[in-house]
């Protein structure tokens, strides 16, 4: 790599960590407290009325234009670059048009939609959504659906959560807090990860949000940091949202933290993303996530969600709910086919910090350059080669298998065995232990 292009991409890097840094989406987009408060004290009847900042994009959209004059495209990191680019203008117009459709365009855009497909596969996050809702149909019809047993409150989280990031991260372990308002049970930073008070959590929970939150979400932000070379790898903006989502739920997945529970309600928030984009206002999609959640509370956020910077009567939501399963089946799909291809040395780049997941060409010449450093710190599995290794030659293998055909012959075998009450033994074993 010439110096004339490593200084390009410092200085492109470092503006574009200037103007993305500022524009901190979700915090534009929070609702106070008293929304919910009045909304359930009305009896969910009357649509509330959130109000903004109001977002003036002009010299944003100037300083994205500023950089990207500097950009050669034709070469991988300047493609890249040209990406972020575009990504952290597409975030300034979107702020700028909260409440109305264009809100919607620029958040489809950036987080992507229910009926969008996978890059390369015609496989959408609505039709994961819906296969899941279907397996979790039969479980519950076949009583092998086991039911969460929320006992746990946010101090208990806490308190598995804290000893684990300081053993993890030492020095930079993140602060730990318990906060009233948050627009999930748990939100991460680099420096910091907020657990909701009022809160209710299964035992599981606590490892979930480990691996998801402290795992991918701060180590990332932390890799991010030492970049100093190329700046925007420690700045997480919409561009980035799906592969650090999907990364963060691979994790879940491949750490055995991903339960049923919590993939229901993942499922459900982009089943909810298409009821509103196909008109269903605020109270309607309540009243639907009211059916499926354990009190008023929790249905209230979870629609609050949806419709954060959108227009309150439906039919314009907001996405970024689609990137958590649209961005885990990129992530998974994309491992395994690197893998395949014979490049399982390019995995451990996605830890580099904040960024998209069709960066990690880019980054391997960044990192061939000496532009860009190794994660330092990796979540447990991606640790061990050798894990990750066996791990990627058996689900690669299987991927290849055709289950329609091995299903045909094993429910020929299974019609008349009688079912085995699954729930019924774990809770034995749970007595026994």
């Amino acid at each position: 790599m010439h110096d004339d292009a490593a200084s390009r991409y410092r200085s492109v890097s470092r503006q574009l960590h200037d103007i993305a840094k500022p524009m901190r989406v979700l915090s534009r987009l929070n609702w106070p407290g008293h929304i919910r408060e009045d909304f359930l004290a009305g009896g969910a009847s009357s649509l509330p009325s959130p109000t903004y900042e109001p977002f003036d994009a002009t010299d944003t959209l100037a300083a994205v234009e500023a950089a990207r004059s500097e950009l050669e495209p034709g070469s991988v990191v300047d493609d890249w670059l040209v990406r972020e680019c575009d990504a952290i203008e597409a975030t300034a117009r979107m702020l700028a048009s909260v409440g109305t459709a264009d809100f919607h365009e620029y958040s489809a855009r950036l987080y992507g939609s229910p009926t969008r497909p996978l890059p390369y596969d015609p496989a959408t996050p609505l039709d994961l959504a819906n296969r899941i809702h279907t397996a979790l149909d039969e479980l519950a019809t076949s009583k092998l659906l086991p039911q969460p047993i929320r006992d746990q409150t946010a101090l208990d989280v806490v308190s598995t959560l804290e000893p684990a990031v300081r053993d993890h991260f030492g020095e930079q372990a993140p602060e730990i807090l318990i906060v009233d308002e948050l627009s999930a049970n748990a939100v991460a930073s680099t420096s910091r990860i907020k657990v909701r008070r009022d809160a209710r959590f299964t035992r599981k929970d606590a490892l979930q949000l480990l691996n998801h939150e402290a795992h991918i979400h701060v180590a990332t932000g932390l890799n991010g940091r030492a970049q100093t070379e190329i700046p925007i790898l420690a700045i997480g903006h919409p561009g980035t949202t799906r592969t650090q989502e999907g990364l963060a739920v691979y994790a879940e997945y491949l750490s055995g933290t991903l339960g049923l529970d919590r993939l229901r309600r993942l499922a459900d928030r982009i089943v909810a993303v298409q009821l509103a984009a196909d008109g269903a206002d605020f109270i309607e999609v309540f009243r639907w996530f009211r059916e499926r959640s354990a009190d008023d509370e929790q249905a209230f956020e979870s629609t609050r969600r949806i419709f954060r910077g959108a227009p309150i009567g439906g039919g314009a939501p907001f996405t970024k709910d689609c990137a958590y399963l649209s961005g885990f089946l990129s992530v998974a799909t994309f491992v395994r086919a690197a893998f395949n291809a014979g490049r399982a040395d390019t995995v451990a780049l996605l830890f580099s910090g904040k960024l998209d997941l069709w960066s990690v060409a880019a980054l391997a010449e960044l990192r061939d350059a000496g532009l860009v450093n190794p994660a330092r710190f990796l979540p447990p599995w991606a640790s061990d080669p050798s894990w990750v290794l066996t791990h990627l030659t058996l689900s690669t293998f299987q991927a290849g298998i055709d289950l329609d055909v091995v299903t045909e012959h094993i429910a020929e075998l299974l019609e008349q065995v009688p079912a085995v009450d699954i729930v019924a033994g774990a809770r034995f074993r749970a007595e026994a232990t």
